[in-house]
């Protein structure tokens, strides 16, 4: 298909234009504020589809939000149907089209004048009313309070929340983008449509998680992000860090035998660390109660001993970097690990929970006492 695709160099637009190119399947032609004058024509005439992106939400002069919106909109239903064109048009529109505001008047009219399109040729129309978006490659201080507070957050600088409990209603930007390209893989009828989900929060909360992401380079616990709100927070927010900030120490500690490193901390999942030891060297030496370890050897070779508390019972494994296979250790069981090899042995380690000084549940027991 030969996409257009206006306000291509937007928010919106580069996320779509990226999605659109790695899957290699259509030609997209862009339609910026950069375009040629007759570029929106020869593009209007060729589209399959039309993704109308192109708008104005924060302009220094209100009358921009009647011709960047609803002027524009009117433009392109114009070339569209002078080239005999009846693709089908997705329009990112905005929740304040409900609203009485200049930017919520100017959406208001690009949805009737796309809506007239529609009628006047049978093209199919689709409404999008957004809510706030927010996601990777979003403006500071433009495009959401979201990419304020990312940007800001993650170079240190301050933040200003004038009503922390003020309600904000977000969108995903990959939900977004996941919703447009649907109507390619399977076209839908005309009319609105809803994007989800979407995230009710405040203007507090929202800045309370981002600071949060980013204090967690210090206590190793980024809380939950493999899910809803906080994984899509937590990516935008990654996505603000420059490139100098990319990497970042954690506390190393080192000893005779190697050292020991925690890397991560979850608060119900346990935390992840690594460890290393000189040839020779038996580290562990201890007992459970109930908490459980995984241990995976990375380079060298380990021994793991285990005795029973009770019966007595022995029994060792050992394994070398590179078979890819991970021995846990169970509780009611001494256990230590040797390295049994020639060169350091790199191990990691899963426990699953993170350690508590007040209860450790770690009871020192040589497995050969």
């Amino acid at each position: 298909m030969h996409i257009l695709i206006t306000g291509a160099d937007g928010f919106v637009g580069r996320n779509l234009r990226v999605h659109l190119g790695a899957g290699g399947r259509h030609d997209v032609t862009a339609i910026t504020r950069q375009s040629p004058a007759g570029a929106l024509d020869d593009a209007a005439e060729a589209a399959d589809f039309v993704f109308h992106l192109a708008g104005v939400n924060r302009p220094t002069d209100p009358a921009e939000y009647e011709t960047g919106n609803a002027g524009f909109t009117r433009d392109l239903c114009a070339a569209l149907q002078a080239a005999g064109n009846a693709a089908p048009v997705a329009f990112t529109s905005s929740t304040q089209a409900a609203l009485d505001n200049p930017y919520g008047r100017s959406k208001r009219r690009a949805e009737e004048i796309l809506l007239q399109h529609a009628a006047a040729t049978s093209a199919a129309v689709h409404l999008y009313r957004l809510p706030n978006v927010f996601g990777k490659w979003s403006r500071p201080d433009y495009n959401s309070v979201v990419a304020t507070f990312c940007h800001n957050i993650a170079r240190g600088l301050p933040v200003v929340v004038h009503d922390p409990d003020a309600a904000l209603r977000l969108v995903f930007i990959d939900d977004v983008v996941e919703a447009l390209l649907a109507l390619l893989e399977s076209p839908a009828a005309g009319g609105h449509h809803d994007v989800g989900p979407v995230y009710e929060t405040t203007v507090g909360a929202v800045c309370d998680m981002i600071q949060d992401f980013a204090a967690s380079r210090g206590t190793l616990e980024p809380g939950r992000v493999g899910t809803g709100l906080r994984r899509a927070l937590y990516a935008t927010y990654v996505s603000f860090l420059p490139p100098d900030a990319f990497a970042y120490p954690v506390a190393r500690h080192a000893d005779p035998r190697g050292e020991f490193v925690e890397m991560l901390k979850t608060p119900d999942c346990g935390q992840c660390s690594y460890f290393t030891a000189h040839p020779g060297v038996t580290r562990g030496g201890h007992y459970h109660h109930a908490k459980t370890e995984k241990f995976l050897v990375i380079r060298g070779s380990a021994r793991f001993g285990f005795r029973h508390l009770v019966t007595g019972e022995r029994h060792e494994i050992t394994v070398s970097g590179g078979e890819g296979r991970i021995v846990e250790t169970a509780p009611g069981w001494v256990h230590d690990v040797t390295n049994v090899g020639s060169d350091e042995l790199v191990c990691m380690l899963w426990a699953n929970e993170v350690f508590d000084r007040s209860r450790p549940d770690t009871f020192p027991l040589k497995v050969d006492s």
